[in-house]
């Protein structure tokens, strides 16, 4: 009986520590870092290919969407973050609340753009053309973490930890033409593939379900 209070507390312990290892803060990875299990491309499927553990978006216009079995890759409220690296010049995007489409940029839900020193004004962080971040708050050739949450009507975009962007949808909001879909709802996520001059890498690409 004694040797059995003894093991008690190491198989507690084990038990604390396999649960940590597994996740249990509610982080759960999209990305496995070797293969595209969960993610789908139509047009265009060589813009994306893994490298050293990361996705890289090199190439004509295309968008890798997460079809995975997490959550059955439909998202409401989220914690979504993803390690990310831009070279000169180079343009792309997240996007949210989305859906599948072979070809041509989304047309639902919204991006999160990924750009450092391309010719767009509009820069890493912005909720691109609803509400957009002027100033450079990252470098090219450097890793950084961008962030998205979302709670019901409410959106927040970091950088490195640091809020960039707050935004509240309007109750009813009506875009204008060729953005009618751009509005809070729920979907996947897609990592944009821009144009053949812009190489951008990503990984550790993570969901935390707030519903």
């Amino acid at each position: 009986m004694k040797k059995i209070n003894m093991l008690l507390p190491l198989f507690l312990l084990s038990a604390v520590v396999l649960a940590q290892n597994n996740g249990q803060s509610g982080w759960i990875s999209l990305f496995d870092g070797k293969t595209f299990n969960g993610w789908k491309v139509g047009e265009n499927a060589s813009t994306f290919k893994i490298e050293n553990g990361a996705i890289v978006a090199n190439g004509p216009v295309a968008h890798l969407f997460y079809v995975g079995d997490v959550k059955n890759h439909d998202f409401k409220n989220f914690e979504f973050k993803a390690e990310v690296m831009t070279t000169p010049g180079s343009n792309s995007g997240l996007y949210f609340h989305t859906q599948y489409q072979e070809s041509s940029w989304p047309a639902k839900g919204y991006e999160v753009q990924v750009n450092n020193s391309h010719t767009d004004w509009r820069r890493t962080g912005s909720l691109y053309a609803i509400q957009d971040v002027k100033e450079v708050y990252v470098k090219d050739n450097e890793w950084y973490t961008e962030q998205v949450i979302v709670k019901d009507k409410h959106v927040t975009i970091k950088i490195n930890d640091k809020t960039v962007v707050e935004y509240n949808e309007p109750e009813g909001v009506q875009r204008e033409a060729g953005m009618e879909q751009r509005k809070l709802s729920s979907g996947t996520f897609a990592i944009q593939g821009h144009d053949p001059k812009s190489k951008v890498y990503f990984r550790n690409i993570m969901v935390k379900p707030l519903d």
